[in-house]
């Protein structure tokens, strides 16, 4: 009898696994055509492998597995790692069990180039704010990509990159403690090869340090030229005290109130962290937050598995010129007008075979929805663009730079909100971002300034997290903005210093138990605005694709484009932007925005084409041949981009002159394919007129940008042309063929002869 029972609860048991298919294996292993991953019962990833090379090589430390998920307590400050795992076959699932009671549904689909993981659904999730994908942890100590959240080693040797890719808007790269979700802008200690660039006995692996400068310039930021001070622009990818580098994406709850106390940059006493309230977004959950992990040979990551990942999942994929903006051969500088004259700069662009114009001479382009696009006047009546000819609007200049396939931009001050505009003044809107919002316990009219707010707590804060410009310092009641500056100590708790009727606003009566809203601002010099919460901001983004329809531009460069960051909500913020202003300008069936900025995030890496920020020697100093002369700004954004499969930016450079020759802009254009660059070639045209080498540098130009377009630079070539110390030159033979020479004291070696690369 008892073995009969035995034997049917056997039978039982097996039925029960077969209808659940559950694997009856304690681990699994998953595989896409160049990695492989092992996750064992616990669930944590305890080898990935390459399998493009045999013996297989393993890039998974022994001594740290990396957890599939990973959940966050953010009032504890606790991560809780799974502690047991079981995979379902038959739905692709791996269910992950937690020691606070939690049970995670992941969906996991081993494609043919990446693995891609969905969270289907978190129970026992009252506590949990973010969830976070890994860590996962590598044992390369090259290059690590910080933005995108790659590992890579690029020797010969390896040649290999394991990394993540957010496949929603929602998931962002980093860890699920960033605060603000926009990792701080700092330094960290790591070499790139320990043999090459070995660290002082002063410094280790992982080691962090604050910006250089006053907090202010920007330039003063980048205050370190070794090698092994590496600038952070993100966290989806770190390294620990080895070297050893550690990728993570995480996807928040952004649907209850939450304060965050802010800094892009911490450690700055100029730049100290502000409390903000953070807007709550109804629906922006981490349920079906994605993520797409990989593994492949480097040498081909960027344009056979990342491209993939981005055109399978449907991310974005500007097309500028017929190329993906992130493929190499579609990188091309950008005309940089100077001076105000326009005369020639279309003729010099054509010329010089680039496809866009940026027009510095205006100055930024100021957000104000009060001309719904028409930057120029209903009737295009303003012509700021100055000809000799006569004045042109913006259309009119789009509509001649058009007829040479070349498109036209303007700078401007992303989402700050100036005073005079629509949103801010003399009525400021309602969509306002505010830091803080609390209670008037006293009806005031007009002529008051005695203002007695329900609670104190942090009104001493002067506002923004930058900066902190203390003219910016305002509350809104109603419809009139107000001054101040501090609060008293005791109760009952009173502004200081206050000013009725700031920015033109119209000072008016207000009654008791009214709503105080500390607002959220920017900075002072030039960019003095206000902040607009997300509803009003997704009006901006497509503000700016109105501009674009309306007025023939196609190209922005978004200074100040960490105002995007402002509101609390981090990259979530920037990707959510720049969907807006796409999807906006696709509708109008307008070419995808060409555009830079004065960061590059996580948020804005699909969507931006360049980074061309700042200029001049603190980028690239082609007289002395090295990245930054005055700063070390070129090394550091340099070493920023390069890691994360982005061109690489010049700035505004390279001004054509008197005394510029042939020979320099050899050597620029060899850098710029070599280490594959951008750079906006500033043209003022009374300058390029007295150049006598004017029609010489033109040819050197083209001619290097022709076999660029053609993917005619081999990967091994590009990484001689990289090196400073060499010199080149280059002859067209045809428009499929290019000779290309280095030179030694001036005298030309063999040629290398370059071919049309396929497809192009």
């Amino acid at each position: 009898m008892g073995r009969n029972i035995f034997t049917i609860r056997m039978v039982i048991a097996l039925l029960l696994a077969f209808a659940f298919n559950f694997s009856a294996k304690a681990q699994w292993d998953f595989s896409t055509n160049y990695f492989k991953i092992h996750i064992n019962n616990k669930g944590f990833i305890t080898s990935m492998k390459n399998t493009t090379v045999t013996p297989n090589k393993e890039f998974s430390p022994a001594d740290r597995p990396s957890p599939l998920m990973s959940l966050y307590d953010s009032k504890k400050k606790v991560y809780y790692e799974p502690n047991k795992a079981s995979y379902n076959k038959s739905n692709k699932s791996i269910t992950l069990n937690y020691p606070n009671g939690s049970l995670a549904r992941i969906s996991l689909i081993a494609q043919k180039k990446y693995f891609k993981l969905t969270l289907v659904s978190l129970s026992a999730r009252k506590e949990i704010e973010d969830v976070q994908w890994g860590t996962v942890h590598t044992n390369m100590t090259n290059l690590f990509g910080e933005i995108i959240g790659v590992a890579r080693d690029t020797s010969e040797v390896a040649n290999y990159a394991i990394g993540m890719l957010a496949l929603n808007d929602n998931t962002l790269g980093g860890t699920s403690e960033t605060i603000g979700d926009a990792a701080a802008f700092q330094y960290i200690i790591h070499t790139p090869d320990a043999k090459r660039f070995p660290l002082p006995g002063n410094l280790h692996e992982g080691q962090v340090f604050s910006l250089g400068g006053d907090g202010i310039s920007d330039v003063a930021f980048y205050a370190h030229k070794e090698p092994y001070y590496r600038i952070l622009y993100g966290n989806s990818a770190m390294v620990d005290n080895k070297g050893r580098i550690s990728i993570n994406y995480h996807s928040r709850d952004r649907t209850f109130k939450r304060t965050v106390r802010y800094s892009l940059i911490p450690n700055m006493p100029v730049n100290t962290p502000n409390h903000i309230e953070v807007q709550p977004l109804p629906g922006v959950d981490y349920i079906g937050s994605s993520i797409a992990l990989w593994g492949s040979p480097d040498s081909t990551a960027l344009m056979d598995v990342i491209q993939n990942i981005v055109l399978s999942e449907k991310l974005p994929h500007p097309i500028i010129n017929g190329k993906w903006v992130k493929d190499p051969a579609a990188f091309l500088p950008d005309a940089l007008t100077s001076g105000d004259l326009c005369d020639s700069v279309i003729s010099y662009t054509s010329r010089l075979g680039f496809k866009a114009i940026s027009l510095s001479g205006p100055g930024s382009l100021k957000v104000d929805r009060g001309d719904k696009g028409y930057i120029d006047g209903m009737n295009f009546e303003k012509k700021p663009l100055k000809l000799t000819s006569g004045n042109k609007s913006h259309k009119e200049f789009a509509e001649m730079a058009a007829k040479y396939g070349i498109t036209i931009g303007r700078g401007t001050i992303t989402t700050s909100l100036v005073p005079g505009s629509k949103d801010a003044s003399p009525i400021p809107s309602d969509s306002l971002c505010y830091q803080q919002k609390r209670l008037l316990v006293n009806n005031i009219s007009p002529a008051d300034t005695i203002i007695i707010v329900n609670d104190p707590t942090h009104l001493e804060e002067i506002a923004s997290w930058e900066g902190h410009s203390k003219n910016l310092n305002m509350i809104k009641i109603g419809k009139e903005l107000i001054y101040y500056m501090g609060i008293s100590d005791t109760k009952p708790y009173r502004l200081l210093n206050v000013k009725r009727g700031y920015w033109k606003t119209t000072a008016t009566s207000h009654k008791a138990q009214d709503t105080i809203y500390k607002l959220q601002v920017t900075i002072n010099f030039g960019y003095d605005g206000l902040i607009p919460n997300m509803e009003l901001q997704d009006k901006i983004a497509e503000y700016y694709a109105d501009v674009c329809y309306i007025n023939g531009l196609g190209y922005y460069d978004f200074d100040g484009q960490e105002f995007l960051f402002n509101n609390g909500h981090g990259y979530y913020s920037a990707k959510r932007f720049f969907r807006k202003m796409f999807e906006r300008a696709s509708k109008y069936g307008i070419p995808d925005i060409r555009f830079s900025g004065s960061t590059l995030s996580e948020g804005s890496w699909h969507y931006q084409s360049i980074w061309n920020v700042g200029g001049g020697k603190n980028l690239y100093d082609a007289d002395t041949r090295e990245w930054g002369s005055a700063t070390s700004e070129g090394k550091d954004l340099r070493d920023v981009t390069y890691s994360n499969y982005f061109p690489a930016g010049m700035g505004g450079n390279f001004p054509i002159g008197a005394n510029s020759t042939a020979a320099q802009y050899e050597h620029i254009q060899a850098i710029s394919i070599g280490v594959g660059t951008t750079y906006g070639l500033v043209l003022n045209q009374k300058d390029v007129e007295s150049c006598p080498q004017k029609d010489a540098i033109f040819k050197v130009i083209r001619t290097w940008e022709d076999a660029r377009a053609a993917n005619a630079f081999p990967r091994l070539l590009k990484k001689q042309l990289a090196d400073p110390r060499k010199d080149w030159t280059l002859e067209t033979v045809d428009n499929n063929t290019w000779k290309l020479y280095q030179k030694n004291n001036g005298v030309k070696s063999d040629p290398i002869v370059l071919k049309r690369g396929k497809g192009n």
